[in-house]
Order: structure tokens, then C-alpha cells, then sequence
């Protein structure tokens, strides 16, 4: 199954929010238990470092949600540009599966704290 395909907008020096829900073609929740998640943001596809980790949370494993965060300090030290990222699960079994990919705007900031 390919991965779903969303463009995210992230404001630097801004707190980043946003769940990601899984279900099936049913519309039954995914059963997240016993799994991990991770997300990244880099500068291209081919980019040997992160621009930024998520921090990843599942709250609550048999309704299917990711939680991605990115700090405000975070944000405000990435540059204004555009981005990929990806996030991916990986099951008890050390199978990974990419679930979500995209490109990042990150717009500029004029407030700063």
C-alpha cells in the first residue's frame, strides 16, 4: 500500500501540531499497539542529515492516531524554504511501512520571542 501524500505548512518560531488517523478502507481504526512511529524533515530526498525530528506520541494505540510535534525552538531554527518529510511505523517484527510523505513549507517569522 503506498503512503498517503500531504503537504504540510510549518511557521517558524511557532509551536507544531498535527494527527495523522489510520484506518482502514472500512474506516476502522488501525490498531497502533505494540508499534513505534517516526518522522522526519529534510532538505531533499537525498539529504544525509534531518533538518528536524518530529517528537511522535500514540495516545491511544486502538484508535489508529499519531501525534507530530516540533517545539518552538525547534521551528524557529529551521530555515524558510521548502522541505520532504516522511513518517513511518514500524511493528514488532522490525517492519517498517511508510504511512505519510509530503514537502514542508516552512514560512518565515517576523515576531520572535
Amino acid at each position: 500500500m503506498p503512503a498517503g501524500y500531504q503537504d504540510l505548512f510549518l511557521e517558524q518560531g511557532t509551536t507544531f501540531s498535527t494527527t495523522i488517523t489510520l484506518d482502514d478502507v472500512d474506516g476502522v481504526a488501525y490498531d497502533l499497539t505494540g508499534m513505534q512511529a517516526k518522522g522526519q524533515i529534510r532538505r531533499s530526498y537525498y539529504s544525509a542529515n534531518a533538518t528536524a525530528t518530529f517528537i511522535v506520541t500514540i495516545p491511544t494505540p486502538t484508535e489508529g492516531g499519531i501525534i507530530l510535534n516540533l517545539a518552538a525552538n525547534t521551528t524557529a531554527n529551521i530555515a524558510a524554504g521548502r522541505y520532504v518529510y516522511d513518517v513511518a511505523i514500524k511493528d514488532s517484527s522490525n517492519t517498517i511501512t511508510r504511512i505519510l510523505e509530503g514537502t514542508v513549507s516552512v514560512l518565515p517569522q517576523v515576531t520572535r520571542f
